[in-house]
């Protein structure tokens, strides 16, 4: 009976080993095919695009201050009270628009009085030359003496100079009746008026007005000498330009003016040169006084390599971009930067024309790495969306 007994357990002990080792087998290719069944990942998506080429402006970018283009302090060339203002503080002015008038009357009675003593002094020399005249008709016949003769002469002569002293000081008195009424010398805009009708000024003494014309403006700006150089060869050329906006402005929004001064000394201080550039002004876009941003433009850059300047990276070995080559593996490319031309930048080494460059996605991309180039259809989501939308409508 105890023999029987443990036959059984051994058996069931031999049956349970192999129950474990058929489970262990069972485990282990259930763990194989989950690993084999894991799918690899797909290649990063990523935007390119293509380098371009073309023609590209060379520049210098400053910082300016506007200026005005004419400024005139208006004085009295006269005494007297103001009697009359024909403006108002910060009008536009035209030129020869009338201003103020100083009360003409006293000027009025001078050229008066300089027109009565003109004509007294005709009326005078009038009478010595016709005293004259008969004189030296009987001169000959020795009607008159010499001595008669040349005193009618002299009496003629000086006549004719009191006739042209009356007549300069008409001319003064009718001129400073003229400046009893003062106009504007130039165009412009005025300034707040200095004095009020019923002050007495004097004259060359106290300001009435300021007018400054800002259409055109100026825009001054400085270089540093060692652009010098090509700058006169620009204004030898007479081809440089400035592109001047606010900083507020859009780049697009730069208004060409033309540089028509360049300073004929460096500052020993700072090492610089003023330039000046004249911008049209018509709708006083620019004020004087305020900072302009100024490109002057020294010439065109001929086939210069064009690339977004969101597709430049900067690692520690310096900038850089990622270059999709035809087998749509991305490739490491260390490049030169220039000039930045609007939303690109000019490559002066590292990348020719037509390229293809990683624009978005380069967080992802891996030297050597295959990618995928997005062509603009619906990605995994928006297609899953859509199959989802398809199946609830069945």
């Amino acid at each position: 009976m105890k023999r029987r007994t443990d036959t059984t357990l051994h058996n069931r002990c031999l049956a349970l080993a192999a129950a474990g080792l058929l489970l262990s087998a069972a485990v282990g290719c259930s763990k194989g095919n989950v690993q084999a069944a894991t799918p690899a990942s797909p290649p990063p998506l990523v935007t390119v695009v293509k380098a371009t080429v073309q023609d590209v402006p060379r520049y210098l970018d400053e910082i300016g201050k506007n200026a005005v283009f004419e400024s005139v302090t208006v004085t009295p060339q006269v005494a007297g009270r103001v009697i009359e203002r024909h403006f108002r503080d910060g009008d536009p002015l035209h030129k020869g628009q009338l201003l103020f008038v100083i009360d003409p009357r006293p000027y009025q009675a001078e050229v008066d009085s300089a027109q009565a003593l003109l004509a007294q002094a005709k009326a005078a020399l009038e009478h010595d030359r016709i005293q004259f005249t008969r004189y030296a008709d009987v001169i000959e016949t020795r009607a008159v003496s010499r001595a008669d003769y040349d005193t009618k002469k002299n009496a003629v002569a000086v006549g004719q100079a009191k006739v042209d002293a009356a007549e300069a000081s008409l001319t003064t008195a009718k001129l400073n009746l003229e400046y009893c009424y003062i106009h504007s010398p130039i165009e412009g805009r005025a300034g707040a008026r200095l004095v009020d009708v019923g002050n007495v000024v004097q004259a060359n003494s106290a300001s009435l007005l300021s007018i400054q014309r800002i259409d055109p403006i100026y825009a001054t700006f400085t270089i540093t000498e060692r652009d010098l150089p090509q700058v006169q060869q620009g204004l030898a050329k007479g081809k440089l330009k400035a592109a001047v906006r606010l900083p507020s402005d859009p780049e697009n929004a730069a208004r060409d003016g033309r540089v028509d001064f360049l300073d004929n000394a460096v500052q020993s201080g700072s090492g610089t040169v003023t330039l000046r550039a004249t911008v049209a002004n018509a709708d006083h876009h620019f004020w004087p006084g305020q900072l302009v941003n100024v490109r002057l433009v020294l010439g065109d850059e001929k086939a210069a390599v064009l690339v977004p300047s969101q597709a430049t990276q900067i690692s520690q070995q310096g900038p850089f971009v990622l270059v999709v080559k035809s087998d749509d593996t991305a490739e490491f490319r260390p490049v030169k930067l220039g000039q930045p031309q609007g939303d690109e930048v000019v490559v002066t080494a590292g990348v020719l024309a037509d390229e293809r460059i990683v624009l978005t996605g380069q967080m992802l991309v891996r030297p050597g790495v295959k990618v995928r180039v997005d062509s603009g259809a619906p990605g995994p989501s928006a297609l899953n969306a859509n199959n989802r939308l398809k199946g609830e409508g069945q």
